[in-house]
């Protein structure tokens, strides 16, 4: 399988960085998008392996992350190899957020801040947070240059939806807002929170804000299955660059070909079935090494199963078998049950992956759209909205 080289052993980049958010310079613009449960320090690291780029932790409650709670602190730590430390934050409340923030800032545990607007799970909706809170503007404003002023010198950026839904979009006002105060990049996702995953992510709203805000770096998200995909959006609506969701899941190696096709060169992974299995053994270890304890990365590893062997002739007993396994040795003896001559299966482990799910009404406090700006009996529902629960 051709893997493009590690950025930090690899010939030096251009002089001129393909992508600049604040003081951080990226060679390749592309940025691993924030997912809970997956993009933990031990997937962060296995895709660097593979590429280059910005890669981003996944969300972390502000609320917790102020109360240093276990699992926040060691959400928050980063291996020494991840050059670039960037967090992801999620909060309604723009003084828990600044706290988060300036903290994160005054014990130097990241080099770069991001601030999730596009959740669109209905236990983070209903109570007004996720993609729900831009709609009310007041909040959002309050968060975003709270958060902006507590970073000081540390970049901090946003990461939104369209909106809502069709009738209710925020974006375009929210990113005026977001520019306002200072913020590094927007990115969006170019889906409303009522789409959730499913259908087609609406590439042009993404050129609709390129146009509309001039003076910050643009990240366009959605469908992005490929490299070729990335290159169209680029080229579609003028982004500045492209944040990778769903497309890496079992596929590390897709930063790799994202990173070979910025720099104009003609290389596409196709591993075989052998190389799959390298990298799912790599992962496991990293995971274990992670959270210290191989029982609780053989429990994580299992729901990758499905989408490294995704194409790949694996009979559905040995699937089964791999996503029930209780150890690393074990694993090595389903692995090695594999045929790992096994070609690539192209198209078949190609294309979406991951849940799509199906358009409905998003779940939202009552009387949440009768006003643009927050109500005092939204409040207390507001403070319920931070469940330890990501997407966007």
């Amino acid at each position: 399988m051709t893997i493009v080289a590690d950025p930090r052993t690899a010939a030096a980049p251009a002089s001129k960085p393909a992508l600049k958010i604040g003081p951080i310079e990226l060679d390749v613009p592309v940025v691993l998008a924030p997912m809970a449960g997956i993009t933990n320090t031990a997937f962060r690291r296995l895709c660097r392996e593979y590429g280059a780029g910005l890669y981003v932790s996944e969300m972390i409650t502000s609320r917790a992350l102020v109360e240093r709670t276990p699992e926040s602190m060691r959400l928050i730590r980063h291996h020494e190899s991840e050059t670039t430390r960037s967090i992801q934050l999620y909060g309604v409340d723009p003084k828990i957020v600044a706290e988060a923030v300036t903290m994160l800032v005054a014990e130097d545990r990241a080099d770069h801040i991001d601030l999730n607007f596009g959740c669109p799970v209905p236990k983070v909706t209903r109570k007004g947070g996720g993609a729900a809170l831009p709609w009310k503007r007041d909040l959002f404003r309050d968060i975003v240059e709270g958060a902006v002023k507590a970073a000081g010198a540390v970049p901090l950026t946003v990461k939104m939806r369209k909106g809502i839904d069709s009738d209710h979009l925020t974006y375009l006002e929210a990113a005026k807002a977001a520019e306002g105060a200072g913020v590094a990049s927007i990115a969006l996702h170019a889906r409303t929170a009522a789409e959730f995953y499913s259908g087609t992510a609406d590439w042009s709203a993404i050129e609709k804000l390129k146009n509309t805000i001039t003076g910050t770096p643009i990240l366009g998200n959605g469908d992005i299955w490929s490299a070729k995909d990335a290159l169209r959006m680029v080229d579609e609506t003028g982004c500045d660059g492209v944040v990778v969701g769903r497309g890496c899941l079992g596929r590390p190696w897709l930063f790799g070909d994202l990173a070979a096709a910025f720099r104009g060169e003609e290389l596409k992974a196709e591993p075989s079935l052998g190389d799959v299995a390298r990298a799912f053994k790599r992962h496991a270890e990293l995971l274990t090494e992670f959270f210290e304890e191989e029982d609780r990365a053989c429990r994580d590893i299992r729901k990758h199963v499905a989408w490294y062997f995704k194409g790949y002739a694996v009979g559905g007993e040995l699937r089964a078998a791999m996503a029930t396994v209780k150890d690393l040795a074990q694993l090595d003896e389903l692995l090695a049950q594999l045929d790992g001559e096994q070609p690539y299966p192209g198209a078949d482990a190609e294309g979406q992956r991951g849940r799509a799910g199906t358009p409905k009404s998003p779940s939202l406090p009552q009387g949440w759209l009768d006003s643009r700006e927050l109500q005092e009996t939204h409040r207390v529902q507001l403070t319920e909205a931070e469940l330890n629960t990501s997407g966007g």
